[in-house]
């Protein structure tokens, strides 16, 4: 996502977003694989929650540092609609009406970047648009990825406060855990919501890393949609 990190840094946390996304994408698929074919065994989802709030902290350093901000939304939005019937293919393969409106996560990324731009660019009305528009319209994370952001931007030059509000966020996971919600971790017999798994995201986004790993941007965005194809298929073959 970083064009011009030659200039003068405009985040103080990492700027290896091609590592963050590998590390994104791969949880991601881990996630979803477990969902998809291992229902049974939870940490395949507790693996799958460090991928959103990456996925949301390298947005973040999209908009800091895209040249073309309007480039880079026309791409997701494009993906998004993209991915969205492979998205309900995986998951739905047997009736492909059962979840037409839950949106994917491009979708959800694309509203985030949408108000984040309208706060970076003091369009206020469309900050708060987008914003509305994430909670009441059934996205995946629904407005998380705009707090996550609002996070990453306000604290991007004061990382150690950006990364002690980023664990804040996510500790009301510690009491809000059901029993009888098969992903939740039980510890002592107390419930844990299962979203508290986030909080690890801390680590590869404020401890700055150089593996100087570099990968086609197109790679990334394909990634999606190939692979939720592939899930569908080995459902529709597999007959589970």
């Amino acid at each position: 996502m970083p064009t011009d990190q030659a200039s003068a840094p405009r985040l103080k946390t990492n700027l290896d977003t091609d590592f963050l996304k590998l590390i994104a994408i791969i949880s991601m698929a881990i996630d979803h694989i477990g969902g998809a074919f291992f229902p049974q065994y939870p940490v395949f989802r507790w693996i799958g929650r460090l991928a959103f709030p990456v996925f949301a902290y390298c947005l973040t350093v999209g908009l800091l540092y895209t040249h073309d901000i309007k480039k880079y939304l026309i791409r997701l939005g494009i993906f998004a609609l993209v991915s969205q019937p492979f998205y309900i293919f995986a998951f739905h393969p047997w009736d492909w009406r059962a979840e037409w409106m839950n949106m994917n996560i491009f979708f959800t990324l694309l509203v985030s970047l949408l108000a984040m731009w309208g706060l970076h660019t003091k369009k206020w009305v469309l900050f708060a648009g987008m914003f509305l528009l994430a909670n009441l319209v059934n996205f995946d994370y629904s407005g998380s990825g705009i707090i996550l952001m609002l996070i990453f931007y306000l604290c991007r030059n004061r990382p150690a406060l950006g990364a002690g509000l980023y664990i804040l966020w996510w500790l009301p996971a510690l009491w809000s855990g059901y029993p009888e919600d098969p992903k939740s971790l039980i510890v002592a017999g107390h419930a844990i919501n299962w979203t508290i798994f986030g909080v690890l995201s801390v680590f590869p986004i404020y401890l700055p890393s150089r593996t100087g790993i570099k990968i086609p941007k197109w790679f990334f965005y394909g990634f999606y949609p190939v692979h939720l194809a592939v899930i569908g298929i080995l459902r529709v073959i597999l007959k589970v």
